[in-house]
Formats: C-alpha cells, structure tokens, sequence
C-alpha cells in the first residue's frame, strides 16, 4: 500500500489552521488543526526515525510562530504562504527520507 506523503497534509494545516484561527477568532483552534496533522505526520516520519520525527515536527512549528513576527512586516496572509511552503518543504524532506529507508 502506498504511503501517503505528509507534505499536503502539513501544508493544508498550516493554512487550514490560520484559517480557522481568523474566522472564528479562536488561535487555539487553529493549534488544534496544526497538532493533529502534525501527530499524524510525525508518527509517518517516526518509522523512519524518532530524532526525524522530533526535529521535522519542532521546525513547523517553529516556521508557524515565525509567521507571526513576519506578518507584521508583509502582512498575515503573505506570512503564512511562506511559512506554509517551507513546512511542506520540511515535510518533504521526512517524506524522502521516508522513502530511502
């Protein structure tokens, strides 16, 4: 069975989570989004390796906490996009590794 990459799932929740988080004014909901298709993509990348695991899922969120001091100087949506594209492109990098082993 193929294995399903994590790259669109960590990039559909950084920007679903912004998402939710703006509309209905609650950030902890959109901590909830990020946390669950984090769990479900660390736990991907843990088969692979638990340093792996820890240290993709650390970077997201670090890349998400400094979208907020960057939107202050490009603006909120800009912000995420960016922090979007370099979480899917750390997520890709658990998928490679992934796929080598």
């Amino acid at each position: 069975m193929p294995r399903t990459p994590t790259s669109p799932v960590v990039a559909g929740a950084v920007l679903g989570g912004y998402a939710i988080g703006r509309s209905t004014g609650d950030r902890r909901l959109a901590g909830v989004a990020l946390l669950a298709a984090l769990g479900w993509s660390a736990s991907r990348w843990a088969t692979t390796s638990a340093s792996l695991a820890v240290g993709l899922s650390a970077g997201t969120v670090a890349l998400v906490g400094l979208s907020h001091p960057l939107s202050r100087r490009v603006g909120p949506w800009p912000a995420v996009l960016v922090s979007t594209v370099a979480a899917a492109a750390l997520a890709a990098v658990g998928d490679g590794a992934a796929r080598r082993r």
